[in-house]
């Protein structure tokens, strides 16, 4: 299975500041983000990444970049792992929004939620899924079934991506947290994806590495009567053993 790391960006100045940054030119990462974004790279050292793809926001290729430096890999910038086009929204107040009648709409039904001459989340969920399936096959083609991958992007895309896996309906991705640079991973099969991992700060990831293959698991890759397919959970609660 080809596994997946969403890591969101580091803070940066907006996130400080209380404004929805959206798609505004300049943001950056504040003091903390960058010591944020230098500390993937050794939360990430135990791991053999074959590609990083990032958002084309300034924040998320400033977190990327030391990462990319340690590993000598070229961030694939994917235009459609972009913030939120959040329209006429951008750059106001979250403290003010909260008071806009739309926004208990992207609190409750976002599904149903279009930005003022901005984007829909159902929209944002599309486009951003739809990059993460293409990236994966890519990388898959060109790396094999077990490669490691990061993609860099936003909160709300992260959940959106987040809830497509866990096959939860988007009017419910409100209840998953994405906090800045976290991690989370989803092993994509053949048949449905694994989440395995959300909104982590910390934590040993060395266990994402697959293990070798067994000379039996050769020919077990579809599955059969007696060898189950990656694509089948683990009855009973998966082992790390």
């Amino acid at each position: 299975m080809t596994t997946l790391i969403l890591l969101r960006h580091g803070r940066s100045t907006s996130n400080t500041a209380g404004v929805l940054a959206g798609r505004t030119p300049g943001v950056q990462l504040d003091e903390k983000g960058r010591e944020q974004a230098e500390k993937v790279v050794e939360r990430l050292a135990s791991l053999p990444l074959a590609a990083i793809v990032t958002s084309p926001m300034e924040r998320c290729r400033q977190t990327v970049a030391p990462l990319a430096a340690a590993r000598g890999l070229e961030p694939v910038v994917e235009e459609d792992l972009a913030e939120v086009d959040y329209g006429s929204w951008t750059g106001s107040k979250i403290s003010d929004l909260g008071k806009e009648d739309l926004w208990r709409v992207v609190q409750a039904h976002p599904s149903a939620a279009v930005f003022p001459d901005g984007e829909g989340l159902a929209d944002m969920q599309a486009r951003s899924v739809a990059a993460i399936r293409r990236h994966t096959k890519r990388i898959t083609s060109e790396f094999g079934k077990d490669a490691i991958w990061v993609a860099c992007s936003h909160g709300d895309v992260i959940k959106a991506v987040l809830a497509d896996a866990l096959a939860c309906h988007l009017d419910n991705f409100q209840r998953i947290v994405v906090d800045t640079c976290s991690v989370s991973v989803v092993n994509y099969t053949e048949l449905r994806p694994f989440v395995a991992r959300m909104n982590e700060q910390s934590g040993d990831v060395a266990s994402l590495i697959p293990p070798e293959p067994k000379p039996e698991d050769a020919q077990a890759d579809g599955g059969s009567a007696d060898t189950p397919s990656e694509s089948d959970a683990v009855v009973g609660g998966a082992t790390n053993a």
